[in-house]
């Protein structure tokens, strides 16, 4: 089982690194860092992503709609097979006035990690995701994310780190090169049930030469963790583009509950 995780992490790794990647910023539907650790075993957690833009586009060159005032609203189903494999299901909605509610699109992402047992010094996980989304929300409407996962729990401080990668199938995306795309957090446990800090999300340019500062995407979000219980997940914060390429303010909130089947 070692030698198979490492084979699929080191394979998945070269084909980001061979693949053309476009330069696609997130899309407000899912504003997470990842951490390194997956569902436990026959385990389901259901997340609910609830995302909402004060300040966004009001206009696009790309024919997609423009993102102030909409409402994401994301279910996700991800459930864990053993100790190093898990398999989530996003399904992608939005809703803004005079536009009705949408159903954006659907992507699948399977991830592995290294097993806890193997007491790596620092938490290594791999997720892929694939799948589609409506021409009318993104210029791609086929894409590949691969997301290398890097995480460390130091006494009270939480520290992730996750450089982030897409591919395009179909749309104007295909053609660019390999884009870096660097999100982290780092919050601090102020109680047993409460944590806070930032998480950053960015999307820079081509790795051979990033965009101007004012084309990449940079956005600064402080955020508040509550640990209720084991079973669930509450995240949420306030997000801030500190360029003109990125919206401006939206607020965001994560709710989870971890089922036993």
């Amino acid at each position: 089982m070692r030698w198979w995780i490492a084979i699929w992490i080191t394979f998945c790794l070269l084909v980001c690194a061979a693949l053309p990647l476009p330069a696609n910023a997130q899309g407000n539907y899912e504003i997470q860092v990842y951490p390194y650790e997956t569902v436990e075993p026959r385990h389901t957690m259901v997340e609910l992503h609830s995302n909402f833009t004060f300040q966004g586009s009001k206009s696009t060159d790309d024919g997609t709609l423009p993102t102030n005032h909409q409402l994401h609203e994301t279910i996700e189903i991800t459930h864990g097979f053993n100790d190093w494999f898990e398999t989530g299901f996003y399904i992608f909605t939005s809703a803004k006035n005079g536009q009705g509610w949408d159903y954006v699109g659907s992507h699948i992402r399977p991830r592995v990690r290294v097993p806890p047992k193997w007491h790596w010094p620092v938490g290594i996980s791999l997720s892929n995701e694939i799948g589609w989304q409506s021409r009318r929300y993104s210029a791609d409407t086929w894409t590949w994310e691969i997301r290398p996962i890097v995480d460390k729990q130091i006494g009270r401080w939480y520290l992730s780190f996750n450089p982030t990668f897409d591919r395009s199938f179909h749309g104007p995306g295909v053609n660019q090169g390999q884009v870096f795309s660097p999100n982290f957090k780092f919050s601090y446990d102020f109680t047993k049930r409460i944590a806070g800090g930032i998480e950053y999300y960015g999307s820079l340019g081509p790795v051979t030469g990033f965009d101007p500062i004012s084309q990449q995407q940079q956005q600064i979000l402080p955020a508040i963790d509550l640990n209720l219980s084991p079973k669930w997940e509450v995240n949420f914060g306030v997000g801030v583009g500190v360029t003109r390429a990125t919206d401006h303010l939206l607020a965001k909130m994560i709710l989870g509950y971890r089922f036993d089947f």
